[in-house]
């Protein structure tokens, strides 16, 4: 059941990874998260069965089979959010899962999956486990968006979630009539929360 549910999820929209892989990705563990170096991280990306970086591509990969489905995933030494300075340049503050599925559709479901397939599921039961601090559009976001008649604003739906071990942060945006085709699931440092929560409460 776990391996049909990974193929429907996953890996099925992204012919790029084959079949011969379900049970390498069921199995992975997650060996480079936030908070490790940069040289760690692009080390475990280059590595992983899924990720598979192409030429020239090291903290950034990016997947598609088609306009209508890709698959991108980034490591940073940036906080999430708004850009900000940072003088540690060789430690990763986020890593971030972003799908666009305009064929299948996108939901939160799915970058739970992507998560659990990427990493491992001691990462997932942390992210299952953590608290939500936060969770948009609240009803005064959506007066606003459309008082304003800005519909992306009342479509973006998210939460922050605080684990044990990291933040958890995911978004899809959802239009009134019709399924959701894009969405995001990023990993951050749990000291970068405050950051991040300020501005999704603001924007």
């Amino acid at each position: 059941m776990l391996r049909k549910s990974l193929l429907n999820f996953l890996i099925l929209p992204f012919s790029l990874v084959p079949w011969l892989w379900v049970g390498t990705l069921v199995d992975s563990k997650a060996n480079a998260l936030p908070g490790q170096s940069t040289e760690e991280v692009s080390t475990w990306i280059k590595a992983h069965p899924t990720l598979r970086p192409g030429v020239g591509e090291r903290l950034f990969v990016q997947k598609s089979d088609t306009a209508a489905q890709r698959f991108t995933f980034l490591a940073s030494v940036l906080p999430p959010g708004k850009v900000a300075f940072t003088q540690d340049r060789g430690r990763i503050r986020t890593e971030r899962i972003t799908m666009y599925d305009a064929i299948n559709g996108m939901s939160v479901a799915r970058l739970q999956e992507s998560l659990r397939v990427i990493y491992s599921l001691d990462v997932y039961q942390d992210y299952d486990r953590a608290q939500v601090v936060y969770q948009y559009p609240n009803q005064s976001t959506i007066n606003s968006a459309r008082h304003a008649k800005t519909p992306i604003r009342e479509a973006l739906q998210g939460e922050l979630r605080v684990g044990d071990r990291y933040v958890y942060w995911v978004e899809v945006a959802q239009p009134k009539a019709g399924k959701a085709f894009t969405g995001q699931m990023t990993i951050l440092l749990k000291t970068d929360l405050d950051k991040l929560e300020a501005e999704l409460r603001t924007r």
